[in-house]
């Protein structure tokens, strides 16, 4: 018996040669393969291999000695198909993933349901989703697409908390057939369902070249996240000097500022294709983990649009869920002016981006690097937002832009030949940093080499936070 046993889990590992062969000759990796990669060497104990008709791997192991579970669809066998004994398997990591509290890291590459299984494998999707949803927030969720998902499956990478898209990966919601219905010039695969695709329309956070690289990126987002949120985040210490000063002064380079403040500049940024009015990353600052949102003066002067604000609204929700400290590096003139046909979107939009803020519970930090206006300051650096909000001593915090105060309040001054530039430096001069700091809007002016000193300090002060909402079963997010 120990023979057949031997046998049929040596065939299983080795699985179907010519299937195997067709995924190496289109520059994918098979699931074992996939698994052996991302694990720490000989650490993944693989769970319920024998189960028949699963066409995926599960099991647990350790990435740079952090217990992961994982599931990898296995497209060499069945095409990676979802039917009952493959959700049974997922829900077992996930369930166990609960109640050891552990992250989960889902490697997908199928071809979708299993036909054969007819209307019964549909349930399949509906308890995977269903247990995905009950877990987020308890354990952080890593989606990385390595080959096709399409249908059902797409929704799966959605739930996630960050996914990853190899650039030979698909993300289909509905077949090329159907896409390509519209009149037109008809789109290739990649261009309908890519990697670039996805990204710019926001429903990926990251995009690999290769599968190594993918598993790169997963391997830095376990060593940021913590376990569970019973957990904080790990703290890596003597990586960076505690006392550096920032030599980024520009408050229009968001890019540079953001590198300039993270330990080693190390910086993971997420979404970095869509709403990029604003920048959002995962860093650590003073060897934790904190998340950086920083408007980008750049695109539109940082303001904030529907997909800027619900960018960063989904970025803050998610640090928030595992108590990650979210620094925001406020440089914007308020919010997007969109078409009539888009008010209403805009504001639910902002509404998003306000109350994602407000309920956070974890630390917040503000540094207000340029201009604060309107509803932006409100949302991002507000003093009833943020636990500790800074300014540099050119930063303006105001209700309107200096043109359109002038536009709006200056009119006769102006029809009198006074200076629009000189009523303008006056309003700014009036909501300046120093102003805002004795009014008591801000808690401190401060110089820009310091910035990164004053935060480390800050995230010191507020480790030990502890805040709650009222009890309520949750809150109705304006979505």
């Amino acid at each position: 018996m120990l023979q057949a046993l031997a046998k049929e889990k040596t065939a299983i590992l080795h699985g179907d040669a010519e299937r195997i062969a067709k995924q190496h000759a289109d520059g994918k990796c098979t699931a074992r393969e996939r698994v052996a990669k991302l694990f720490d060497a000989g650490s993944f104990v693989e769970t319920d291999a024998l189960k028949a008709d699963g066409h995926v791997v599960t099991g647990c192991g350790t990435v740079n000695g952090q217990a992961v579970y994982c599931f990898a669809q296995d497209y060499a066998s069945a095409g990676g198909a979802m039917g009952k004994a493959q959700a049974e398997k997922i829900l077992k990591v996930l369930r166990q993933a609960r109640v050891t509290g552990a992250p989960v890291v889902a490697l997908l590459d199928s071809a979708g349901v299993k036909i054969s299984e007819g209307p019964a494998a549909l349930p399949a999707y509906a308890e995977i989703l269903s247990a995905m949803a009950r877990l987020s927030g308890v354990s952080p969720l890593i989606a990385c697409v390595m080959g096709p998902c399409v249908g059902l499956s797409t929704l799966l990478t959605q739930i996630a908390d960050v996914t990853i898209q190899v650039k030979k990966g698909e993300i289909a919601l509905h077949t090329a057939l159907v896409m390509n219905s519209e009149k037109g010039k008809e789109k290739t695969t990649q261009q309908l369902f890519g990697a670039d695709t996805m990204a710019a329309q926001g429903a990926v956070a990251l995009t690999a070249d290769s599968e190594e690289e993918a598993s790169a990126l997963i391997a830095a987002l376990i060593d940021l996240l913590p376990g569970s949120n019973l957990e904080d985040a790990p703290m890596l210490l003597d990586t960076d000097d505690l006392n550096r000063l920032m030599t980024a002064d520009n408050a229009g380079d968001a890019a540079a500022l953001m590198n300039d403040l993270a330990d080693d500049g190390k910086v993971i940024e997420l979404y970095p294709a869509f709403g990029t009015a604003v920048k959002t990353a995962l860093v650590r600052i003073g060897g934790r983990t904190a998340g950086l949102v920083a408007n980008d003066y750049a695109v539109d002067q940082g303001r904030l649009n529907a997909d800027a604000a619900r960018k960063a609204a989904r970025f803050v929700r998610l640090c928030d869920c595992y108590q990650i400290p979210v620094v925001s590096l406020v440089n914007t003139d308020g919010l997007a002016v969109p078409c009539a046909c888009g008010q209403g979107t805009a504001m639910r939009a902002a509404a998003d981006l306000l109350y994602a803020y407000a309920e956070a519970t974890a630390p917040k930090i503000a540094v207000i690097t340029g201009s604060a206006v309107g509803g932006a300051y409100v949302a991002m650096g507000g003093k009833s937002i943020a636990d500790l909000t800074y300014a540099w001593p050119d930063a303006m915090i105001a209700p309107l832009t200096r043109e359109a105060a002038v536009q709006t309040f200056d009119g006769e001054k102006l029809n009198a030949g006074e200076s629009r530039a000189e009523l303008e430096e006056k309003y700014a001069l009036a909501c300046g940093a120093l102003n805002a700091a004795r009014e008591g809007i801000v808690d401190d002016v401060i110089a820009p080499a310091e910035t990164r000193k004053y935060i480390i300090a800050a995230l010191e002060m507020l480790a030990a936070k502890h805040d709650v909402n009222l009890p309520k079963k949750h809150g109705n997010l304006p979505l």
